[in-house]
């Protein structure tokens, strides 16, 4: 079994990869992100089929990494008697050539003597990992799926025989380029090796250019630009969805059942994408996401469900596959039932979303702003009422004091707008009205005086690491009591060793088994950190959080505090998210720091 963290992402925006450091591709949907997968080996076992370029003999894996700025992956191997190097990536930029849709190259070569490899290229479909009709031609090697149809063309040429090993010997200065193809109900073309190659060099280039537009992170640059990057590669570019994780069913406990599909766009992401890529100047992206919400809401407002699928529609039904899950992790889902959930902390995002653009100077067209005042209308009239809150929870709606929070953000991001908006009196009245009442209920309701922390629910003692974003918010100074007793009591109570957190105690959502300590929590505890003024204290929680990535700056949702093994589906957009915020917060701090000391010089 492959460890999560093994495995490099290669994508093009519109699906991606999952390629492990033994040279396997063991996940791909095609054509996008929520389709069935070709390789699906990662929970669908053997018969799910991948794509292997490996050394024969015993080999050491030497290095792997990122070109710089770029998403194009390289891996190194050692033998007794050579080195070999596998360069692999995705283009994502086809539209102004004549290039398929999909576009997935891999080259290896080796220095040294000789070296066998073996490569295994077993692409399979559906849920019973049906083999293809294939089909020989002069240029290229086609399997196809009724309209999918995937062709391979290598370079010096070699016959593979799908679902078969197949050694072939390198020689030194002789690589072998693999370049596959995909379309979906489109005339498949080839592509040469030497023009897919080429193609790759040029969109590396282009990658190279987009980074260049990333603003100045001070120390943070390096993992701001990776963290960008890979939540770049995580938005569907047709309609500028951003996914939460191109897996599904990846277990938040090893042979549990805690297992999702992460392929469909939740609003709260796309939400945190913008205020990320504004802090990094990224503006483009920024109203890209806040677009997309506005187009993928539009048949339900003034409800905001909590996710779509990438085109804006609602994301299907769950489904149970019979494959063996990642390690007997089962069952393997595909759909999410969680489309259905009132969860009130939604609309929170989305106008604080709404609120940062218009502060950095992006004014909200008239469309947009009547729909940001609708969301705020609707909070207002349904904050009194539970919810399922922001971790989706399965068991009966509640009370969250995060979630009334959330509905409080809403409310005020949208009574700031009203500088700038012309709003009727009595709308802005209900919102003030509804402001204050709320923040008073969760005052007398959701606060514990005794720990002077705000908890998890009203009616319950338990706490929720979700807030240890209060000093966020805005609703209290960020050095208030409140705001320190919360952060000291949820890092007492739910702390699993160093700076990770468990999103609340084991056993409490209505689901068997426990999970890990969940990520983006301890990324919102640095940032939280940084804003009350605690700068050291925040910045040394970022550094202890740079030991749990993988070494190629990808991030999972959740860490097994024990063992430090990934959880959960992978990469995971909220915690890439998560890390740009707080390394963004602290960059502020320390240069307002500095500000400071200078003036008082």
């Amino acid at each position: 079994m492959t460890p999560i963290s093994d495995y490099g992402l290669i994508g093009d925006t519109r699906t991606a990869a999952l390629c492990s450091s033994s040279g396997s591709i063991d996940w791909l949907c095609l054509p996008r992100f929520d389709s069935e997968p070709v390789f699906g080996l990662l929970v669908g076992g053997e018969g799910a089929g991948c794509f292997a370029i490996r050394p024969s003999d015993p080999a050491e894996v030497v290095s792997r990494r990122y070109w710089p700025d770029s998403t194009v992956l390289e891996t190194r191997w050692r033998t007794n008697a050579s080195e070999l190097r596998l360069v692999e990536g995705m283009v994502s930029e086809v539209r102004r050539e004549l290039l398929p849709s999909t576009l997935l190259v891999r080259r290896i070569q080796c220095d040294g003597a000789p070296v066998p490899i073996v490569v295994r290229f077993d692409p399979r479909r559906g849920d019973d990992g049906v083999e293809a009709r294939v089909q020989r031609r002069p240029s290229a090697l086609v399997c196809q799926w009724g309209p999918l149809a995937v062709g391979l063309h290598v370079e010096p040429e070699h016959s593979i025989v799908p679902g078969a090993d197949t050694e072939i010997t390198l020689s030194p200065g002789q690589p072998v380029t693999f370049v596959m193809t995909a379309v979906w109900g489109e005339p498949l073309v080839y592509v040469p090796a030497p023009r897919g190659w080429q193609a790759l060099l040029q969109d590396h280039q282009r990658w190279k250019a987009w980074v260049r537009g990333i603003g100045d992170c001070g120390s943070y640059d390096d993992a701001v630009t990776r963290n960008l990057l890979t939540l770049r590669l995580l938005t569907y570019s047709p309609s500028g969805a951003p996914v939460a994780a191109p897996t599904t069913s990846l277990p938040e406990r090893l042979g549990g059942e805690r297992n999702w599909d992460y392929r469909y766009a939740w609003v709260r992401d796309a939400s945190m994408g913008v205020t990320g890529f504004l802090g990094a100047g990224r503006e483009q992206e920024a109203r890209a996401f806040l677009l997309w919400l506005l187009h993928a809401s539009r048949l339900d407002r003034p409800r905001l469900p909590p996710m779509f699928n990438l085109d804006g529609k609602p994301a299907p039904p769950e489904r149970v596959l019979a494959w063996p899950g990642y390690a007997d992790s089962r069952p393997v889902r595909v759909g999410n039932d969680a489309r259905d959930q009132h969860q009130l902390d939604t609309y929170g995002w989305v106008v604080d979303a709404a609120a940062c653009l218009s502060d950095a100077g992006h004014g909200l067209y008239s469309e947009t702003w009547r729909t940001v005042a609708g969301f705020a209308d609707h909070v207002a009239k349904r904050w009194r009422e539970p919810d399922s809150g922001l971790w989706e929870e399965r068991a009966r709606p509640a009370h969250y004091v995060h979630s009334k929070l959330m509905a409080w953000v809403a409310l005020d991001r949208a009574l700031h707008l009203t500088d700038r908006h012309r709003t009727r009196s009595r709308r802005r009245h209900r919102w003030l009205q509804g402001r204050e009442s709320l923040l008073a209920d969760v005052l007398r309701q959701g606060y514990d005086p005794d720990r002077r922390a705000l908890v998890r629910a009203y009616g319950r003692d338990d706490l929720d690491a979700a807030l240890v974003r209060a000093p966020l918010l805005g609703f209290d100074d960020p050095a208030a009591p409140v705001m320190h007793g919360t952060i000291d009591a949820i890092r007492r109570e739910l702390g699993a060793g160093g700076p990770l957190l468990y999103r609340y105690r084991p056993g409490t959502d209505g689901l068997a088994g426990g999970e890990g300590a969940f990520l983006p929590c301890s990324y919102w505890l640095a940032q939280a950190l940084a804003r009350m003024g605690r700068l050291d204290e925040a910045a040394e929680v970022l550094e202890q959080l740079t030991s749990f990535e993988n070494g190629l700056g990808l991030l999972p949702e959740e860490i097994d505090p024990t063992s430090r093994a990934y959880l959960g589906n992978f990469p995971q957009a909220f915690t890439h998210a998560a890390h740009v915020a707080a390394a963004l917060e602290i960059r502020d701090g320390m240069a307002a720091r500095v500000r400071r000391r200078a003036g008082a010089v």
